[in-house]
């Protein structure tokens, strides 16, 4: 009994180490595509793995990959391996250390009824593009699917000029846009992801800095498997009190909105499918990332000489992570 009540008194004179504050920036307002990170605030994972994250929402006022760098905060959230190639080509310290998603979820979208239900169909149809859209990635289209760049018409993210032209195709994301269309115009439009015709690029991926990976590994292997486990609890788990941290931070969030996202990301396999069902989620392979950079290098995006593995590290990544909790 005195040991114990030793132990105890030596307990108590040594707090527990305090957590460490991290902020991670996303790429857009609160959506259900962030869903894994509020998760992982919300139901504690973060805070088991010795985490206290702070989630600094972007928007259209907002670029926080440009406080990656600066130190303003330690990890942010990509789109694609697009941005991360160019971070190298600027010689930006930056590196994707995990992908939430396996799938880029950008789609194209068409009428249905009018000959436009294959992929293949859709070149030569008028096309509502935005201009990131065009300037990096839209080039591989145009060389591996015969699509032309006469056809593209400026998308100012409304789809009503989408709406109304029955012949046109517009861009959009596979959890989001479609949603919107069948809502405003009571149809179902036809529905292409690209991941599954040939744009093989991760997205949603975490980034941080090269100095944070240097000097701090521990801290970016916590959050980085934290993460996983929160998109492993937000898909296939209790996550109403994420969603309810979504709907806080964007207030335009509906339920039914969310709902649909979660659905579209499970039908699609935008989280969790190829790699990650055998190596956790968040995995990358180098033959992944060759197999797009070379085609983003076949269409003139990319010099061939860019040495793009230093874009990314596989260091914290294909742990198995989060298979058994599904």
């Amino acid at each position: 009994m005195k040991l114990a009540i030793v132990l105890t008194a030596a307990l108590a004179a040594f707090p527990a180490q305090a957590a460490d504050k991290v902020r991670f920036g996303t790429n857009w307002l609160a959506q259900p595509e962030h869903g894994g990170f509020y998760q992982a605030v919300a139901d504690g994972t973060y805070a088991r793995y010795g985490l206290e994250v702070e989630i600094v929402q972007g928007g259209p006022q907002a670029n926080n990959r440009l406080l990656l760098p600066t130190g303003r905060i330690e990890f942010a959230m990509g789109g694609n391996m697009i941005q991360a190639f160019s971070a190298v080509e600027q010689n930006v310290p930056t590196l994707v250390v995990a992908a939430s998603f396996q799938k880029d979820p950008q789609v194209f979208i068409a009428h249905p009824g009018v000959g436009h239900d294959t992929f293949k169909s859709l070149a030569g149809a008028p096309i509502f593009l935005g201009t990131d859209f065009v300037a990096a990635s839209f080039p591989w289209f145009v060389t591996e699917h015969g699509f032309r760049e006469q056809d593209v018409r400026p998308y100012n993210y409304n789809p009503g000029p989408f709406l109304a032209n029955k012949q046109s195709v517009q861009q959009g994301y596979a959890t989001a846009e479609p949603f919107v269309i069948e809502k405003q115009a009571g149809f179902k439009p036809n529905v292409f992801l690209l991941a599954d015709n040939g744009f093989d690029t991760y997205s949603t991926t975490i980034e941080t800095r090269l100095d944070l990976v240097q000097k701090k590994p521990d801290l970016v292997q916590r959050f980085v498997d934290a993460s996983a486990i929160g998109w492993r609890n937000y898909m296939n788990g209790d996550n109403a009190k994420a969603n309810a941290l979504i709907k806080r931070d964007n207030p335009e969030m509906t339920d039914e909105q969310i709902a649909y996202s979660i659905a579209k990301m499970k039908e699609y396999g935008i989280v969790d499918s190829g790699d990650s069902l055998t190596l956790g989620l968040g995995a990358m392979t180098d033959a992944r990332q060759k197999s797009f950079f070379d085609k983003m290098v076949k269409t003139g995006v990319f010099k061939p000489d860019l040495d793009y593995k230093k874009a990314y590290t596989l260091q914290f990544v294909n742990k198995r992570v989060g298979l058994d909790a599904k």
